[in-house]
C-alpha cells in the first residue's frame, strides 16, 4: 500500500501535531539508522562472498591433497582401515562456538581447536608406509580447519542475507509507508488549526464589529437626549418672556400676583382693624369721602 495521500485519523489538536511531529522525526532517524545498518550488513557480506569463494578454493586443493595422501598411504601400507578404527579413542579435534556482532545482528564464529591430551596415532603393526599416514593425517586435519572455516563463513553468510532482507524491506516501509503518512498527518493538521484560526479571528472581529456598533449606538443615544435637555432647558426662557405683560397692556389685563406678595400689599393698603381680603373675593369699593359742609356766611 502507498503511503501517498493516506494519513493517520487522529483529531487536529496542537498536542497531537506535536506527537506527530516526535514520530515524523523518529521514522526519519530510524530510516537513516536502517539504510546505514543496511550497507554496512552489504558491504561484509560482500566480503565474506570473497572469503567464501578463497575457503572453497582452500578445501578443494586440501582434499585434493589429502585424496592423494590416502592413496600412497593404500600404495604403501594396504588397507589401514581396521588398525584405525582401533587406534582412535576420541576426537582430537573440537569446535568452539562464539558469537559475533555484526551491525546489530548475531552470528556465530566457529574455530577448530585440537585437544591437548590426544593420543598420538600408535604404528604397531604396520610393516611399512608409517610415513605416508602421518603425511595423510597432517593433510586432512589442515581440511578439517578448511572446512570448520567455510561452515562459519556459509552461516554468517545466510544469517546476514536474512538480516539484510529484513532490513531493506524496514527501509522501504518507512522510505514508502510511514514516513510519508506521518508527514501527510502533519500537514492535515496544520492546515486544521490554521483553519480554525482563521474561523477563531474571524469571530473575534465580528465581536469586535458588533461591541463597537453598540457602543456607538449607546453613545449616539446619550448625545441626543442631552441635545433635547439642552433644547429643552433653551425654551423654558423664551416661554417665560412670552408669559410676561407689557406696561401698555397691564392696566387692560388682570395681572397675577403671588399670594404672599398678595398679603403683603393687601395688608399695607387695608384700613386697621379689618379682616384681610381672601385672595379670590371680590375688592371692597372704595368708600367716598363725605363732603363737608361749609357753613353760611350770616348776613
Amino acid at each position: 500500500m502507498s503511503g501517498a495521500g493516506a494519513r493517520l485519523n487522529v483529531f487536529p489538536t496542537r498536542q497531537n501535531l506535536q506527537v506527530m511531529k516526535v514520530k515524523l522525526v523518529g521514522a526519519k532517524k530510524g530510516h537513516s539508522l536502517l539504510k546505514k545498518k543496511a550497507d554496512a550488513l552489504t558491504m561484509r557480506l560482500r566480503n565474506l562472498l570473497r572469503s567464501i569463494l578463497e575457503a572453497k578454493d582452500e578445501m578443494g586443493k586440501a582434499f585434493k591433497e589429502g585424496n592423494f595422501a590416502l592413496a600412497e598411504v593404500k600404495y604403501a601400507a594396504g588397507d589401514i582401515k581396521p588398525i584405525v578404527i582401533e587406534n582412535v579413542g576420541s576426537a582430537q579435534k573440537r569446535v568452539e562456538t562464539r558469537i559475533d556482532n555484526i551491525a546489530g545482528v548475531k552470528v556465530p564464529v566457529f574455530k577448530a581447536v585440537d585437544k591437548a591430551d590426544a593420543v598420538s596415532f600408535d604404528h604397531t603393526g604396520l610393516s611399512k608406509g608409517g610415513q605416508q599416514i602421518a603425511k595423510a593425517r597432517t593433510t586432512f586435519s589442515k581440511s578439517v580447519d578448511v572446512l570448520v572455516q567455510l561452515a562459519t563463513l556459509q552461516t554468517s553468510f545466510v544469517i546476514l542475507d536474512e538480516a539484510i532482507k529484513v532490513t531493506s524491506r524496514r527501509v522501504n516501509a518507512l522510505d514508502t509507508v510511514v514516513i510519508p503518512r506521518i508527514a501527510n498527518t502533519v500537514a492535515y493538521i496544520k492546515s486544521e488549526l490554521d483553519e480554525l484560526e482563521r474561523e477563531e479571528f474571524f469571530r473575534l472581529k465580528r465581536s469586535q464589529d458588533k461591541k463597537k456598533a453598540d457602543i456607538a449606538k449607546k453613545e449616539q443615544e446619550i448625545k441626543d437626549a442631552e441635545e433635547e435637555r439642552l433644547e429643552a432647558a433653551a425654551a423654558a426662557p423664551r416661554s417665560m418672556i412670552a408669559a410676561t405683560p407689557d406696561k401698555a397692556s397691564s392696566s387692560s389685563r388682570h395681572v397675577s400676583i403671588p399670594r404672599r406678595l398678595f398679603w403683603i400689599v393687601s395688608a399695607s393698603a387695608a384700613p386697621p382693624l379689618r379682616r384681610p381680603l381672601h385672595p379670590h373675593s371680590p375688592p371692597y369699593p372704595t368708600p367716598t369721602p363725605t363732603p363737608t359742609p361749609t357753613p353760611t356766611p350770616t348776613p
